[in-house]
């Protein structure tokens, strides 16, 4: 064969392989998660660092699908959020943390994410969360990286703190650490080990005027945060104990106590934050009326007037029909404990 053959042989290999690495993608589901030991408040904003460790349930029925493209030939970010273009605040948000995984992989591609929630967004039902959860894992997979649940969880920190809870499965403890290698979340049960359902009564499904990365910032100035933060080891005790024991009692004592903790850290920030919604309180108090009853469920709330009423399967029908029965409850969510986030078949 002649010189010439080889040298154009090299060449049409070149360009094949050019076309094939031009895109690279992956796809990802997680899921978003309610928090039973809260996040509120960091050590360190720009790492997301927290003030204390949080347990949190993954929620199966829920969740955020995420795709992300790869292109050689783009020049930008380009974000659709269900169907749309996303906002130039929710754009500038991805591509910061596309950044992250750019530098981790040293490659300088943009890329094209798609992204689809089946459930309403910026209420308090952690979209973020799933958000970054999804996007953490896509990403990374597309440019080439095969992350640790661990390095998943801490890169996806990066992007919303409460994300680093829905890359593991189940029953969830994310630990501050001492720094950001430290600072990640671990499964402490998993989905199938207690089969809880968490009841979201959705009483407004419109975007919160103030989002929880202000709010977070905002927690060091409530008088209440430093007694809220010194006693949260025992309440993380009670916790784990009454996951790990299927204690539902033990359970709904420290959720109820830990929800009203940090709104009420919220209520004395300045400015002051106030979720709640008249709809919010009344089912607070059903809740504690019905669990008098007899019936096994418990509230807690994260940054939002949703209520979400954590109860035992047993109880699950009549908490929907009890919370439909409420003016203002326009819709109730159902979600049993979920799996980790996870990668979709091409």
């Amino acid at each position: 064969m002649s010189t010439q053959f080889w040298i154009t042989l090299s060449i049409s290999s070149s360009l094949v392989e050019s076309m094939i690495m031009n895109t690279l993608t992956a796809t990802a589901t997680a899921h978003p998660n309610i928090a039973f030991i809260k996040y509120w408040g960091n050590r360190d904003d720009t790492l997301r660092l927290p003030q204390n460790n949080s347990i949190s349930m993954n929620l199966e029925d829920l969740y955020t699908r995420t795709q992300v493209t790869f292109d050689l030939l783009s020049t930008q970010d380009y974000f659709s959020l269900n169907g749309q273009p996303a906002a130039p605040n929710a754009l500038e948000r991805v591509t910061r943390f596309l950044d992250l995984v750019r530098q981790m992989a040293g490659k300088p591609w943009f890329a094209q994410v798609t992204s689809y929630n089946n459930f309403p967004m910026g209420a308090g039902i952690a979209s973020s969360a799933s958000a970054f959860a999804a996007l953490s894992l896509a990403a990374s997979r597309a440019i080439g990286l095969q992350l640790s649940e661990c390095e998943l969880s801490r890169l996806a920190r990066r992007g919303s703190g409460s994300a680093c809870r829905s890359i593991p499965g189940g029953f969830v403890e994310w630990q501050a650490g001492e720094g950001d290698a430290d600072s990640y979340a671990f499964s402490i049960a998993p989905a199938e080990h207690w089969k809880l359902v968490d009841c979201i009564a959705l009483v407004q499904v419109t975007h919160k005027p103030i989002g929880s990365t202000e709010g977070h910032s905002l927690a060091g100035s409530s008088p209440l945060q430093v007694a809220r933060i010194a006693d949260s080891p025992r309440r993380l005790m009670i916790c784990r104990q009454a996951i790990l024991g299927k204690d539902i009692e033990s359970l709904a004592q420290v959720v109820e106590l830990e929800s009203n903790l940090m709104h009420a850290v919220m209520m004395t920030s300045k400015p002051p934050l106030f979720y709640w919604e008249p709809a919010s309180l009344t089912i607070m108090k059903s809740v504690i009326h019905w669990r008098n009853q007899g019936v096994e469920c418990c509230y807690s709330l994260d940054a939002g007037p949703n209520v979400h009423v954590i109860c035992t399967t047993s109880s699950a029908e009549l908490v929907k029909t009890h919370l439909l029965q409420i003016p203002d409850v326009n819709q109730v969510l159902m979600a049993t404990p979920g799996g980790p986030a996870h990668l979709e078949q091409a």
